[in-house]
Parts: structure tokens; C-alpha cells; sequence
């Protein structure tokens, strides 16, 4: 195994392009332990520790571009109020010594279906800066999960940042494991409000063959609201509504039976999570105009 060691990013473009097999070290979390466990023995390392911009973020008017080694521990203390939905994410990611090194960009670089960013990802609508020796492309996170451990970015390719829109609505995270810390999701849950437009949008971990959004519960919701005058009034929301959106939320998941729990009980937890998740977010949101009211 040959360890690349690249000082800046364009030496480390140059690498993956002259080896595309290179496996990309950062926080290595996840890829650590595959090698200690030779569940993964890749010819080369492509050590990213000493490119800075990695680790930098930056809040524009709309969006947060966040790079792609940005520590968890840094979006917990940061960016609580920019990506409430992440840092709710980031606080059950394993130990604090993992959060202190674990990023963003390794979860989406593994894109293992329990990675714990990927519901805040979906459900924020991100986009994904991926780049080569031929330039740079933006993939819409919607777009960048493509199967089991698999993603859109092409052999030669680097993630460097991934672009958030800015929360312009309450956003919850919830996620069942085994156990209350390091622990891989049994399945997770990530829901966003996004009032302006009047939409929401949901992630789904650890419950599909890749992270999927509940798109019929989505559509659902959105409209249920939109029809009862819930957006403007800010009114107590029908019960029968949260079920239903639980039942479809329920609907998007495709599982599996493993070690960490059965099919129908990933099934049923993400039921439940979907109508909890909704009830802390609505009654964020139901403060909020309350509060604006009173202004």
C-alpha cells in the first residue's frame, strides 16, 4: 500500500487523476477501520490532512459552503443556527474523539446508507462540489447516492465542500441504535421545513439500500397544510395528519434483516420517528409565528 501525501489540493487532484483507485484519507473513520479489519486493502492512500481549505467553512446569504474535512464537533459549536438539522446529525455521531476528526465528506466519500449526515443532507436539499484535473461540477444531493456504498463522483474525483442552504424553517434529526453512543444507526430520520416555498422535504438513513427521501410523505404534508391554512395560521396540527405522514414515510423504506434489527422494525421506527419528528418540528415552527405575530 502506498501512502500519497499531496500538500495542496491541486497536488492532490494531479494524484487522484494519475491514480484513480486512490482511496481519500481525511478524518478516516470509516476507512481505518475497514483497512484494520482487511475488510479493504487499496494499492494507494491519498492523505488530504495538510490542505487547510478542507477544513474552512463559510456562510453566504443563502448557503453555507462547508468544506469537505470540517469537523462534526465544528458544525455542533458553529453552525447551530445556519444547519440546525446537521448538528442535531453530528451529535450522535460516535465519540468525541471521532467528531473531533470525522467530516461531512467522508460520509458522503463512503456513502454507506447509515451515515449519520445524510438525512440532514437530504432534507436540506444539499449539493455536493465534487472536482478533477477537468474542472469542477455541483451534483445535487438527490442525486449523488447511486447504490449500496456507491456514489455519483467519477474515478478521478474529489470531493471539496459541500454547498447547504441556509434553515429557513425549523429542521429535527432522529436516529435509533442499539445503544446511546457509538453506535451505526439502526435507521434515521431528518426533516426540514422550508416555509418560503411552502415545502418540505425528509431523509431517510439506514432503512434502504442507499439514503432515499419519502417523497409521497413530502407531497402529503406539504399540501395538507398548505390546504388547512396551517403555513399562515401556525395552528395545533390534526393528529390523523402526522399519522398518515407516518405511514408514508414508512412507505419510502426498502430494509434489510442484519445484526442491528429486522426489516419490519426499521420499517416501523421510521413510522415513528417521521411522526415525532414532525410534531417537535411543527411546534418549533407554531413558535416561531407566534413570535412573529408578537413582534
Amino acid at each position: 500500500m502506498d501512502f500519497l501525501r499531496p500538500a495542496t489540493w491541486e497536488e492532490a487532484l494531479a494524484a487522484k487523476a494519475e491514480h484513480p483507485s486512490a482511496v481519500p484519507l481525511a478524518g478516516g473513520t470509516d476507512v481505518m477501520v475497514e483497512i484494520n479489519f482487511d475488510h479493504r486493502r487499496p494499492a494507494y492512500l491519498l492523505d488530504l490532512h495538510r490542505i487547510g481549505d478542507l477544513e474552512e467553512w463559510e456562510t453566504g446569504e443563502r448557503t453555507v459552503r462547508l468544506g469537505a474535512s470540517v469537523p462534526y464537533t465544528e458544525i455542533m459549536e458553529n453552525l447551530r443556527t445556519e444547519l440546525p438539522g446537521l448538528a442535531l446529525a453530528a451529535h450522535t455521531v460516535a465519540s468525541p474523539q471521532i467528531r473531533n476528526r470525522g467530516g461531512v465528506g467522508g460520509n458522503l466519500g463512503t456513502a454507506s446508507p447509515a451515515g449519520d449526515a445524510h438525512p440532514a443532507l437530504l432534507a436540506s436539499g444539499a449539493e455536493v462540489e465534487a472536482e478533477s484535473v477537468r474542472g469542477r461540477r455541483m451534483i445535487p444531493i438527490d442525486d449523488f447516492y447511486r447504490g449500496v456504498k456507491r456514489n455519483a463522483l467519477e474515478p478521478d474525483e474529489l470531493i471539496r465542500a459541500v454547498h447547504i442552504p441556509k434553515a429557513t424553517g425549523p429542521q429535527q434529526f432522529s436516529k435509533v441504535g442499539t445503544r446511546n453512543a457509538m453506535v451505526i444507526a439502526v435507521c434515521a430520520f431528518g426533516l426540514a421545513l422550508h416555509p418560503a416555498t411552502r415545502t418540505v422535504r425528509t431523509g431517510i438513513g439506514s432503512a434502504a439500500p442507499t439514503p432515499v427521501r419519502a417523497t409521497a410523505a413530502e407531497e402529503f404534508l406539504a399540501a395538507a397544510l398548505d390546504e388547512a391554512g396551517l403555513w399562515e395560521s401556525g395552528g395545533p396540527l390534526p393528529p390523523s395528519l402526522a399519522r398518515e405522514f407516518g405511514k408514508l414515510a414508512a412507505g419510502a423504506c426498502n430494509p434489510i434483516d442484519d445484526v442491528r434489527g429486522s426489516a419490519a422494525y426499521r420499517r416501523h421506527a421510521v413510522g415513528v420517528m417521521a411522526r415525532r419528528t414532525l410534531g417537535w418540528t411543527w411546534e418549533s415552527y407554531r413558535g416561531q409565528e407566534r413570535s412573529a405575530q408578537c413582534a
